[in-house]
């Protein structure tokens, strides 16, 4: 009887599925076979990954991209959010981050709060940069590509991270929610939120700007 490697990808582009799906399923694996499934929202794969979970039959990799569409229902607004409940729910699953991003801000974020197993910039993965990086994670072995590396590489002299409690300040601003109101949504108080909207500002550069200009910020780095 042969192995079976689960793998679910969530990309909110049906073209980009589809493509990696068919580059995965071509893949031959010694006497293992390959089951894939896939998502186009954090909602569905959410729903996926907690039934995976309640059947014992967890997924071994979980592709994600970074910008996905929101599931407010449980607080996750991207695919960083998404990763952090895997985490939580399905910690032998292997994440790879499968993004469009490379801006510094983005990948610090991702490897400080995910730390996953994979790391991959489209523009950086052909085919075989995929197949590469499908087989060192499930391997064991961590998969960054070319942009990431370099970056890596470089020594980081600003600490900023932003956490679940920042990302959905910028997300509930985005949608036009006054910060006085955010208390009602977020479990934080309005002096926390000031703060942390101050902290912010500090992180990227805009001092006395205001919330269109944070948000505007955001969506450019890639945290919207």
């Amino acid at each position: 009887m042969m192995d079976i490697i689960k793998v679910l990808m969530v990309d909110d582009h049906p073209l980009i599925l589809e493509g990696y799906k068919n580059i995965i399923l071509e893949m031959d694996i010694e006497g293992r076979q390959i089951v894939f499934e896939t998502s186009n929202s954090t909602e569905s794969a959410y729903n996926k990954i907690k039934t995976s979970v309640n059947s014992s039959n967890i997924f071994d990799i979980i592709f994600l991209d970074i910008n996905l569409p929101e599931y407010q229902k449980e607080r996750i607004y991207s695919g960083e959010d998404l990763a952090i409940f895997i985490r939580k729910v399905s910690p032998h699953s292997k994440i790879v981050f499968l993004t469009m991003h490379n801006e510094n801000f983005r990948l610090y974020n991702i490897v400080k709060n995910i730390n996953p197993e994979g790391l991959l910039i489209k523009s950086d993965v052909a085919s075989k940069d995929l197949m590469e990086a499908f087989t060192d994670v499930l391997a064991g072995k961590i998969s960054y590509s070319d942009t990431v590396i370099k970056f890596m590489r470089n020594e980081i002299t600003n600490e900023f991270t932003l956490d679940q409690y920042d990302r959905e300040i910028l997300f509930q601003l985005s949608q036009g929610i006054q910060t006085k109101k955010l208390p009602k949504v977020i479990p934080l108080s309005l002096a926390a939120i000031e703060k942390r909207k101050r902290q912010l500002k500090d992180i990227f550069g805009i001092e006395k700007e205001g919330d269109l200009v944070l948000i505007n910020k955001a969506k450019q780095l890639g945290f919207l």
